[in-house]
């Protein structure tokens, strides 16, 4: 297959959850811009609005509450009726957990420890992180296996899926883990249908996520000292992983998770070298 047919998602029919921001943004991006046809969900009506114009006539968006079955099975419908089909869908939305238990400094922080974790706040934090996920996954599943010609589901989970930082959230964590084990779950099922279903867990992305704070180079100082780039990457580096799991490139790719971190996780021993 040529290069070109490889990575072509010409005409298909995509979702992007929580795409008005950050990674959710760029993956839209570089779909619409690919050719295909997007429809982004997101709760911030404004703020959809210009991301919608911004990507231009590729693009349409609907203001979804992801949390809301009953609205999120609306817009997947209303997706369906005006594109004729369901091909791919990012599973994007999430939120951050606010702080862990300890400070980028390694300092104990009161207010991240679990004795004062508000109930309500690790209710909400499960319900889209974690929820909001495994219900996008369903009625994407429902309409790929109903049109019976395969597709993609891509679920935006975290390096934290994989190893536990006092600094991020506690129940960031389990939320990011189970989203993981949910695709793997979830690609041993729909295998058969030829839907494929896999998950980008990124480390530390330049976006909105904790109120942008990574903007900020000295809030950001803890992660670029991890890196083992000395950096932190911008949403544009995610779109051509975005674009390979999305495209004909990645047909026997399912059940995994692609990391995309600048080597965060090799946090110990790269810290025992430079010592």
């Amino acid at each position: 297959m040529p290069l070109q047919e490889m990575f072509d998602v010409a005409g298909k029919s995509v979702i992007v959850t929580g795409g008005a921001f950050g990674l959710g943004r760029a993956y839209a991006e570089i779909m619409a811009e690919m050719g295909a046809k997007v429809c982004v969900f997101d709760l911030n009506a404004d703020q959809l609005a210009k991301t919608v114009s911004d990507i231009g006539e590729n693009a349409w968006g609907q203001v979804v509450d992801v949390t809301d079955r009953a609205a999120m099975t609306a817009a997947f419908d209303a997706v369906a009726a005006k594109h004729g089909r369901i091909d791919v869908v990012f599973a994007n939305a999430g939120v951050d957990a606010g702080p862990g238990f300890l400070t980028p400094e390694g300092t104990r922080n009161p207010e991240g420890q679990i004795d004062a974790l508000d109930d309500d706040h690790w209710d909400k934090v499960i319900a889209i992180n974690l929820s909001s996920v495994f219900f996008t996954m369903k009625l994407a599943a429902k309409h790929m296996k109903a049109q019976g010609q395969g597709g993609r589901i891509i679920a935006t989970s975290s390096i934290a899926a994989f190893y536990n930082d006092g600094i991020v959230g506690t129940p960031y964590m389990p939320a990011k883990a189970g989203v993981s084990h949910l695709v793997k779950q979830l690609a041993m099922e729909l295998g058969r249908y030829d839907i494929l279903v896999n998950a980008i867990c990124p480390g530390p992305f330049i976006t909105n996520i904790a109120g942008g704070r990574l903007a900020n180079p000295a809030d950001r100082k803890a992660f670029t000292d991890w890196s083992c780039l000395g950096r932190v990457a911008t949403t544009d580096e995610v779109k051509p992983l975005a674009l390979y799991l999305a495209s004909p490139a990645s047909s026997y790719v399912t059940g995994s998770q692609m990391v995309i971190d600048g080597g965060l996780m090799l946090r110990p021993a790269f810290e025992a070298d430079r010592h």
